[in-house]
């Protein structure tokens, strides 16, 4: 029998922050490939399995253009005509555009280019270290360190002045925040757009050492730019942002494991990998078929719309051993964390070195750390959300 799945965004059960909703465990249990009726009547498909997962996301069959994705899991847009996005934001794009705006990116953002970052990425964790250590307990992690630091280092890279971090963080938090009015959203769209405006064209004047100004020394118009620094901005932070504070509050929940990493410093790349697989921050993205597909079974008819989630495919009992299980010393690798095919995380590098060098650092520099409040007084980012995570964190420590 067919499974439907009618309820989305789902909540998490009480008691289980880090589980995807239970609707989606029970749909992957029952099929890796469910019904999903959208808002608007449109019946569209749910991917929650591994393998279907990473075959949707590796086929140019199912397009990532923003122009066909009439469907919304959340929103009815009835007779509204959906845009092609803007030049530059190339996340909404398929080939070619989507290359023409990615491969000037490649080269900045490799592993061995990240990895030259890791003394500046310690230098700002130990600032944020020792101002969290000298104004002492509580403290919220989400403000004293798990933001700020992923903030300024992709500033730093693109080249946003020191003194207006700040108000571009608040701007980006009301994107990717799920509690946002429409009419909120569009002003700071609107505010975001202006500022990059204004950056693009002194980078243009006066280029300094960073990937935007880099980036202005080719045939990209001021438009595509500004596109491409929306993108690289609100990506570069708000995911590395929730990883910090919720792979804590993960940690910290799951003490044998939090033990096992102060213990044992080489556990810290797997360590990270785990907490990306189990976490899965970015929950769920979208494809639209661009011609009738077989798949798992099912003929996914052109135009039709497929959810794929991450979170459920990341807990998946067929690829992942005891998968509901935090397990810092997991060797069953390839999580879908980052995606898979040519939209895979640019930054995923980046990532991974903020991951590696803030969590053991901050650990190690409090190793009484431990919540505030009780573990369900924690308060989560909304299911609405385009990136899980939780707004506050409170933690304290002995002194």
């Amino acid at each position: 029998m067919e499974h439907t799945v009618t309820t989305l965004p789902a909540a998490r059960r009480p008691g289980c922050p880090f589980d995807p909703p239970k609707e989606l465990i029970q749909a992957r249990e029952h099929s890796p490939i469910s019904r999903f009726p959208f808002p608007d009547g449109h019946q569209g498909w749910l991917i929650t399995g591994y393998d279907l997962a990473r075959s949707v996301l590796a086929d140019s069959r199912f397009s990532s253009r923003r122009e066909l994705m009439r469907h919304h899991p959340l929103i009815d847009y009835g007779d509204i005509e959906v845009p092609p996005a803007p030049p530059g934001e190339f996340l909404l794009m398929d080939e070619p555009q989507h290359g023409r705006y990615r491969k000037p990116l490649v080269g900045k953002f490799t592993a061995r280019r990240m990895r030259l970052l890791t003394e500046r990425v310690e230098q700002i964790t130990t600032d944020h270290l020792d101002a969290m250590e000298k104004t002492g307990p509580p403290a919220d992690l989400v403000t004293a360190f798990a933001k700020p630091i992923p903030v300024i280092v992709i500033c730093e890279l693109l080249g946003v002045p020191y003194e207006d971090r700040g108000s571009f963080q608040e701007q980006i938090d009301k994107f990717l925040g799920g509690e946002t009015s429409d009419e909120d959203l569009f002003v700071a769209y609107t505010e975001v757009q202006n500022y990059l405006a204004e950056l693009v064209a002194a980078k243009r004047a006066n280029p300094t050492d960073d990937v935007l100004s880099d980036l202005t020394d080719s045939d990209l118009t001021d438009e595509e730019l500004r596109g491409m620094a929306l993108i690289l901005l609100s990506a570069g932070f708000d995911t590395t942002a929730n990883m910090l504070a919720l792979g804590t509050f993960a940690l910290l929940q799951n003490p044998d494991q939090l033990a096992a990493l102060r213990a044992d410093p080489t556990l810290t790349d797997r360590a990270v990998e785990e907490l990306l697989r189990y976490l899965s921050v970015a929950k769920m993205f979208m494809r639209t078929a661009l011609e009738d597909v077989e798949l798992g079974g099912r003929t996914i008819k052109a135009g039709t719309a497929v959810l794929v989630s991450y979170s459920t495919a990341n807990r998946d009992p067929e690829r992942f051993a005891d998968p509901h299980v935090l397990d810092l010393s997991r060797q069953d690798g390839g999580h879908l964390a980052f995606g898979h095919g040519i939209h895979q995380c640019l930054g995923q590098q980046l990532a991974r070195v903020e991951m590696r060098v803030a969590l053991p650092a901050l650990i190690n520099r409090f190793p009484t750390l431990r919540l505030a409040v009780p573990a369900e007084e924690v308060v989560l980012r909304p299911e609405t959300a385009d990136i899980y995570g939780v707004k506050s964190l409170p933690v304290t420590w002995d002194v």
